[in-house]
């Protein structure tokens, strides 16, 4: 077991049993809240680094740690996880999980993937884009440059125009 849910209106504690559950109202959730203000699949929960995260899943009635509501949080023992507004205190051992030293980063960069190294660094702009006119007065234009290496461009641009 990786920890359990108690709810703080009473009820029994739910454990959690894997690395990675999947909570919501639907039956083939791991962890089956079945209450209308719960979305069928409403939130992820995950063990990384030996903390537990969650991740909101496009829920309609969102997820709070300690009534902040969140996208992407760690959840450090004895938070309370707010899920739509069904409220629970989270109860593990970071040791027991695998933690060393001091605690991750509060939110997970597992998108980081999703953009290129270009689009991360703002190189991908398009030299379109890079290279924007407004005109100033009928038929006369103006050029602005983002960066040295276009004023070949520039040029070529402004005797096109001409």
């Amino acid at each position: 077991m990786y920890g359990e849910l108690v709810p703080l209106g009473g009820g029994d504690p739910i454990p959690l049993l894997k690395h990675t559950l999947l909570v919501g109202r639907r039956e083939s959730c791991d962890v089956v809240l079945r209450f209308s203000n719960v979305s069928a699949h409403h939130c992820q929960l995950s063990v990384i680094g030996g903390y537990w995260y969650v991740r909101d899943l496009q829920s309609r009635n969102g997820v709070k740690v300690n009534n902040i509501r969140v996208q992407d949080k760690r959840i450090d023992p004895g938070d309370i996880l707010s899920i739509a507004r069904h409220r629970y205190e989270v109860v593990y051992a970071p040791a027991e999980l695998g933690a060393v030293g001091p605690p991750p980063p509060d939110e997970v960069e597992s998108d980081i993937f999703k953009k290129s190294l270009l689009q991360r660094s703002g190189l991908d702009r398009d030299r379109a884009a890079k290279m924007r006119s407004a005109r100033d007065e009928p038929g006369q234009r103006t050029y602005k440059v983002d960066t040295d290496a276009d004023e070949d461009e520039l040029r070529r641009l402004r005797r096109k125009s001409d």
